[in-house]
């Protein structure tokens, strides 16, 4: 499949609204490393289970001053609901026009149950600290995904 942002592409420009409704723009994430996951939808099983293991592996992740944002299609209201129910330390940024998974290029057509529709595919981007997508992984496979991540870091900063 040839999707449209790549490895070694710039980050999109972007605006988008956090958990808080606080505005945030494509310049405020240069400077530092952060990794963007995008996921379906909040408290599912599976998007939990990324979000969970984010959260309990923050502190390898900080060792590399390394930012993590979850970006979903979800409202701010339910991202507050997220994060408390899951003590999720860490940005998730709501999408609900899905303006911002379009210009990262993770709408793709699922077939559930023989219905055809376009929703989110799992996907995380590591973007450095100049601006810079250094590594994706599509679709994400959450079992054993932050370790990759973490590699995908140790080996940006070598």
């Amino acid at each position: 499949m040839t999707y449209r942002i790549n490895i070694g592409d710039a980050l999109p420009q972007f605006k988008a609204q956090d958990q808080e409704g606080n505005t945030l723009v494509t310049e405020d994430f240069i400077g530092t490393p952060v990794v963007f996951y995008f996921y379906p939808k909040d408290d599912t099983p599976g998007c939990t289970k990324e979000a969970c293991s984010f959260r309990d592996n923050m502190n390898r992740l900080m060792e590399y001053d390394v930012a993590v944002v979850g970006i979903s299609p979800d409202n701010a209201s339910s991202h507050q609901k997220f994060i408390e129910k899951h003590q999720l330390d860490f940005t998730l940024l709501t999408d609900e026009d899905k303006a911002l998974c379009s210009k990262f290029d993770v709408l793709q057509e699922k077939n559930n149950y023989g219905k055809t529709s376009i929703g989110v595919e799992r996907t995380t981007f590591l973007v450095d600290r100049d601006g810079i997508i250094q590594w994706i992984e599509r679709p994400v496979k959450v079992e054993g995904h932050v370790d990759r991540v973490i590699e995908a870091v140790q080996q940006m900063i070598s």
